[in-house]
């Protein structure tokens, strides 16, 4: 499976194309369907705020927007 924290990166010359899976997405999906990830999703959360906040580049992270919510 490939993803990346906070659905970052993704390809400039793929025009139209939706970029990347949110790490924080698939972990989460991973979790729910019962299989263990040994990731911690609480911390992976925060780390997609700060390298968002970094880049200055909103999350593509469906789950850390409604986290954010909360």
């Amino acid at each position: 499976m490939d993803s990346s924290v906070a659905g970052l990166g993704g390809c400039p010359y793929a025009k139209g194309a939706s970029g990347n899976v949110a790490t924080e997405d698939l972990v989460y999906m991973l979790h729910g369907l019962g299989i263990h990830t040994g990731v911690n999703l609480s911390a992976l959360l925060e780390v997609g705020q700060f390298i968002s906040a970094v880049l200055q580049r909103p999350t593509r992270s469906k789950v850390a927007l409604a986290m954010m919510q909360k």
